[in-house]
């Protein structure tokens, strides 16, 4: 029998392309929650708003999402835990660590655009691990695409099967509103960006005389004809299809103007999974196990600029976590106590005095964690699923004052730590080359370094646009690659040996001239 507080836990993360409306989608699910009062727009002044989910100081000024946040509010009896992931491609990374931390996900997609490259992307690791997916389909309050076109495009595009739990009457300047599909009722469209939308009219039957004094009567025509048609190629949801991450249920809104949210709310807190059992290299770890278990995600240094911390965001897999009780660091082979755990609510922290499966908590970090590592009550664990990918820009850090040497190997080596970007040692000479998806990654490593560490740097840029990770059976054989090599080779934070090459042809070329060596383009090989 599963523990209830375990049957209550909704854990998910939201993503999307930037700009397709995500933090606005968080902060109107705060909204619901009861978690803030009013919504604003998250590049507006945030004085009178103490819980949106950008806060570090580089967001501010760009009024983008670079760090994910976890935020965790009460709904409907249900324990919400949304995990708000940076859209800009330059931080997917960060975002791919999230979605190892998640029993769900929602993916925003605008009705303007349509499925954005990054959102093939985001998908593409989604069916990694086969996470349950729903599609909200957000700005129909906007001259978009037809909806039937964006379902045609999701499929093909994205390679999924859907199935729409709600359906737009109208769009851009005749947009009205949304017939939810899944619990038959109306919500009429009235702008409103800060409050909580209120006339819902429940609908038994689309034939009601009443619904005339709504909608005019070829509104009423085309949604039938629309429902008829949606019912007709889509069918039934399947929930077993979506807990297997086959099928995503649709859902249309305006989340500006908080719009169809409702809908896709209380449908997600009754159709979504609640936590499940997960994969260690050792074993599966069942969710009602007694002891306790769970694995870092993200690091995150100066959450809070004022105090130089450093905290360790810790999703529970198993067991109940326990503030003040000894737990096994696997990987340092050491028992932790934690007596300030946190819960979080944006960038308001509480103590948290015990957690479930699910949950995220924060805990404060000496320097003792890296993202991946495992705490159990004794056990020797270590979770699945959090790969590094390979970057595709590579530079080289110089450092710009010769004094702050100890503060930059320092910050270069916490930042990287906390997976920003990726730090690969090559010989000779124990040079520091920093792999990054995107340019953004520099300067926010640039910025960090001067404003938190004291620390000048620069960035020299390499040739190099691929790395690989290699293995071998022979260790004869990988000793001997990576001293003809050694010029092409770095170690990344586990000491692991990383072919760095400066196209695919050259990747091609040396994997044809070495065949005893195995390429990986992630770091999850052992799996």
């Amino acid at each position: 029998m599963i523990h209830p507080e375990i049957e209550k836990r909704k854990t998910f993360a939201i993503i999307s392309h930037p700009d397709a409306g995500k933090t606005t989608l968080t902060e109107k699910f705060l909204l619901f929650g009861g978690a803030i009062n009013t919504a604003g727009a998250v590049k507006r002044n945030k004085a009178n708003q103490s819980n949106t989910s950008d806060f570090m100081e580089i967001e501010k000024q760009r009024g983008i999402s670079v760090a994910t946040s976890v935020m965790g509010f009460e709904y409907s009896g249900k324990r919400i835990n949304i995990l708000d992931t940076p859209g800009h491609k330059d931080f997917a990374e960060d975002t791919y660590r999230t979605l190892s931390a998640v029993d769900s996900v929602i993916l925003v997609v605008d009705c303007v655009k349509g499925v954005e490259e990054q959102t093939e992307k985001l998908m593409s690791v989604c069916r990694m691990r086969n996470t349950p997916v729903i599609i909200f389909i957000n700005k129909m309050d906007r001259e978009g695409k037809d909806a039937f076109d964006l379902l045609d495009e999701i499929e093909n595009k994205l390679n999924i099967s859907l199935c729409p739990l709600s359906w737009p009457i109208g769009q851009g300047h005749t947009f009205k509103g949304v017939y939810s599909i899944y619990n038959r009722h109306l919500n009429l469209f009235e702008p409103d960006k800060t409050k909580i939308s209120e006339p819902v009219i429940e609908v038994s039957d689309l034939d009601d005389a009443g619904l005339t004094s709504f909608l005019k009567q070829q509104e009423l025509d085309t949604l039938k004809g629309d429902l008829e048609l949606v019912h007709g190629v889509y069918g039934e949801i399947d929930q077993d299809l979506y807990k297997e991450g086959l099928l995503a249920p649709v859902f249309f809104g305006s989340a500006i103007n908080n719009f169809g949210i409702k809908e896709l709310l209380d449908t997600f807190i009754t159709i979504a999974p609640s936590p499940k059992s997960r994969e260690a290299e050792e074993r599966e770890v069942k969710v009602d196990e007694k002891n306790f278990s769970g694995f870092v995600f993200k690091i995150h240094a100066n959450l809070d600029p004022k105090h130089r911390d450093r905290i360790a965001f810790l999703r529970i897999c198993s067991g109940k976590f326990e503030r003040n009780k000894f737990y096994y660091h696997t990987r340092q082979d050491k028992k932790l106590k934690f007596s300030n755990p946190m819960d979080f609510m944006a960038n308001e922290k509480s103590i948290v005095e015990e957690a479930w499966p699910g949950d995220v908590v924060g805990l404060y970090d000496s320097g003792n964690f890296k993202i991946g590592d495992t705490l159990t009550e004794g056990e020797k664990l270590q979770f699945k699923g959090i790969p590094s990918f390979s970057p595709e820009i590579f530079k080289e850090l110089e450092n710009r004052d010769p004094l702050k040497t100890k503060q930059l190997e320092k910050g270069i080596q916490q930042l990287t730590e906390e997976g920003v970007a990726q730090l690969f040692i090559m010989q000779p000479g124990n040079r520091k080359v920093v792999g990054a998806v995107g340019e953004l990654q520099f300067e926010v490593i640039a910025f960090r370094l001067e404003h938190e560490y004291g620390a000048k740097a620069a960035f020299r840029m390499l040739s190099y646009t691929r790395s690989s990770w290699v293995t071998s059976t022979d260790k004869k054989k990988l000793e001997e690659f990576l001293k003809r090599k050694q010029q092409h080779i770095g170690h990344d934070k586990d000491g692991n040996p990383v072919f760095l090459s400066d196209n695919e042809f050259m990747i091609n070329m040396t994997m044809r001239d070495y065949p005893d060596i195995e390429f990986h383009k992630t770091s999850e090989f052992k799996s």
